[in-house]
């Protein structure tokens, strides 16, 4: 992608990643609190408005998406809803079903996305592309509007399907590392949440999370992909 098409098209992925990034959020936060933690309730982000959640985390909902599409061409970034540890410990398995909320709000995202995509086909407003990228999932009309809704649409689902993938690897801080309480039994779930909280874990996590990432997303991606267009033509 130029530097031309990257700047087009920023303030659209701009919007679909601070959309996603929001939903993950507040899903968390609603979650929790159906849990019994009201902590991130209490600091007004169980809502769909950005700005909480742009308060809290004003580098990671801002300045790292910014830079990160301006010098690698990708749009990067984070936010965070905050939990009382302490209710974790004594409800691991509903801190592990908040942890969930967050993936399973960008596969919402994703399938909203993937059913837009197919309904702009079936009513000839979009059109499958003569090459597949992270922006281009679905080609517009020549109308700019179609062309943008097309761009708008792909970014919504290959985000979707990125934050997704990416929260569910279960290495600290990832939300995966959480969820992995309901595969185990609440006492092994326990010791290792208290390994985990050694310091150094966090970045260890994500420095073993970005240098596995690529080779597990790309086959997600291609999978992804085809679900969407399965059936198309037959």
């Amino acid at each position: 992608m130029s530097t031309e098409e990257m700047l087009a098209i920023a303030p659209m992925w701009y919007v679909a990643f601070l959309l996603s990034l929001t939903c993950h959020e507040a899903a968390h936060a609603l979650v929790a609190d159906w849990g019994g933690d009201s902590t991130a309730a209490a600091g007004g982000q169980v809502t769909l408005n950005p700005l909480p959640h742009i308060q809290r985390e004003p580098f990671g909902t801002i300045f790292a998406p910014i830079i990160s599409l301006v010098l690698a061409h990708w749009m990067i970034g984070w936010a965070s809803a905050p939990y009382d540890p302490y209710w974790q410990q004594r409800y691991p398995r509903r801190a592990a079903w908040m942890a969930l909320a967050g993936p399973a709000a960008n596969f919402i995202l994703a399938v909203v996305a993937a059913i837009a995509i197919r309904i702009g086909i079936a009513t000839g407003y979009l059109f499958p592309p003569s090459g597949i990228s992270f922006t281009r999932l679905v080609d517009g009309t020549p109308d700019e509007i179609s062309a943008a809704i097309a761009t708008f649409l792909s970014i919504l689902f290959a985000q979707n399907l990125l934050l997704m993938s990416f929260n569910l690897l279960p290495v600290p801080p990832l939300d995966g590392h959480v969820a992995v309480g309901l595969f185990l039994s609440e006492r092994a779930t326990l010791k290792f949440i208290d390994f985990v909280r050694q310091p150094g874990w966090g970045l260890i996590g994500l420095i073993i999370a970005w240098n596995l990432f690529g080779q597990i997303f790309q086959p997600i991606f291609i999978a992804g992909v085809r679900l969407l267009y399965i059936g198309y033509g037959g």
